[in-house]
C-alpha cells in the first residue's frame, strides 16, 4: 500500500506524542511514589524530572514540586508536557482519520478532551494520580484498538515505528533519571554507603568525607533498592524483572534488564528488535537499517556504570544520540516530502 509522506509523517509523530505523554505520566507517578517512600532526610528533589524532556532547566527559583509538575503536565510552552503532546497527537491524527479505525480516533479525542479540562488541576496532589492513571489507561486503550483492528499495512507500520523509537528513548531517560539522582545526592554530600562497626556491630551511615579503618564492611542500603524499584515501576517492569532475574534488585542488574533484555518489550534492545521487524516490511529501508545497525552497536558497546552517576548519565546520552540519528534516518527516508 503506497503511503503519502504527509500521512506517514503525521502517523509517525502522532504515535511518538502519544507514547511520550504515556511514558511521562508513568515516570511522574513513579517518582512521586518514590519521594513518599524515601526518608525525609534523603535529598531527592523534583527538578531531575525535567531531564525527561530534554528541555532547558527551569528558570528562576521555582524548582519545587508544583513548578515542576506545572512544567511537565500543563505548561503549553513546554513542547513535551503531557498537555502539549496529547494536543499535538490529536492534531496529527485528526487529518489522517481515513486510515485509522474510527474507535482509535474516538479514544484519542476523548483523551484530549480530558487532558484539556483536567491538566491544570492535576498539578496539585489531590487529583494528580487519577489524572496520570487516565493518561496511561487511555494510551493503552488506543494501542489496543489499533493492535486488534488496524490492517497490517504501511500506516500501521509507521505508527509502530513512531511508538518504538519514542519508547526506546524514554527508557534511556528512566535510567538517566536514576543517574541524575546519584549525582544530586553526591553534590549535596549525601552517600548511601553504610558500614558496620567491627567492635559494636552497629550500622552507621558515613559521608563521602568520612574515613573508616581497614576491616569495616559496607552494608547494602535499602534506599538504593527502593530507587531502582521505582525505575522499574516507571516502565511497568518490576514483575517481569523479578521473574527474569530471580535475584535482588540491584543497579547493575536493573540497567542490564532495561537496556539489553530483549524479551521485555520496553527494553531498549527489545524496541530495536521490533523496529527491525517493522523496517523489513517497509519499502527500501536500507538507509534506515544502517542507522539501526549503528544504534545497536552503540548500545552493545556502551559500558553503563550503574553505581557511578557520571558514567551512567554519559552512557545514556550516547544511546540517546544514536536513537536521534535513527529518527533522522526515518525522517529522510519516509517522512520528508519527496522521500
Amino acid at each position: 500500500m503506497a503511503l503519502l509522506s504527509r500521512v506517514a509523517e503525521r502517523l509517525y509523530w502522532g504515535a511518538r506524542y502519544v507514547e511520550r505523554a504515556e511514558d511521562t505520566a508513568r515516570i511522574i507517578r513513579s517518582y512521586g511514589d518514590l519521594i513518599i517512600d524515601l526518608p525525609s532526610d534523603v535529598p531527592l528533589r523534583w527538578e531531575p524530572l525535567v531531564e525527561l524532556t530534554g528541555s532547558e532547566p527551569l528558570r528562576g527559583d521555582g524548582r519545587g514540586e508544583r513548578e515542576v509538575m506545572e512544567f511537565l503536565i500543563a505548561d503549553t510552552s513546554n513542547p513535551s508536557s503531557i498537555g502539549t503532546t496529547v494536543a499535538r497527537a490529536r492534531e496529527n491524527l485528526r487529518t489522517t482519520r481515513e486510515v485509522l479505525p474510527r474507535e482509535a480516533w474516538y479514544a484519542l479525542n476523548a483523551l484530549h478532551q480530558y487532558v484539556s479540562s483536567e491538566a491544570e488541576r492535576a498539578v496539585g496532589r489531590r487529583t494528580r494520580d487519577r489524572f496520570l492513571g487516565r493518561v496511561i489507561d487511555d494510551s493503552r486503550r488506543l494501542d489496543g484498538v489499533l493492535e486488534s483492528t488496524m490492517t497490517r499495512a504501511n500506516p500501521y507500520r509507521m505508527w509502530r515505528l513512531g511508538r518504538l523509537i519514542e519508547r526506546a528513548d524514554m527508557t534511556t531517560r528512566v535510567v538517566g533519571l536514576r543517574a541524575a539522582s546519584i549525582l544530586q545526592m553526591r553534590a549535596e554530600g549525601y552517600t548511601q554507603t553504610q558500614v558496620q562497626d567491627p567492635v559494636t556491630g552497629q550500622i552507621q551511615a558515613i559521608s563521602e568525607a568520612t574515613t573508616f579503618s581497614e576491616g569495616d564492611e559496607p552494608v547494602r542500603d535499602d534506599q538504593d533498592e527502593v530507587q531502582w524499584m521505582s525505575a522499574l515501576r516507571s516502565v511497568s517492569a518490576l514483575q517481569m524483572y523479578q521473574r527474569a532475574t530471580h535475584g535482588p534488585i540491584e543497579g547493575p542488574s536493573v540497567v542490564r534488564f532495561l537496556l539489553y533484555y530483549s524479551a521485555f518489550p520496553r527494553s531498549v534492545q527489545g524496541c530495536l528488535d521490533e523496529i527491525r521487524a517493522v523496517l523489513a516490511q517497509l519499502p527500501d529501508p536500507d538507509t534506515v537499517v544502517v542507522a539501526l545497525d549503528k544504534a545497536e552497536a552503540v548500545l552493545a558497546s556502551c559500558d553503563p556504570g550503574a553505581d557511578d552517576g557520571v558514567v551512567l548519565d554519559a552512557a545514556m546520552e550516547t544511546v540517546q544520540a544514536a536513537l536521534a540519528d535513527l529518527g533522522r534516518a526515518v525522517d529522510v527516508r519516509y517522512l520528508s516530502l519527496g522521500g
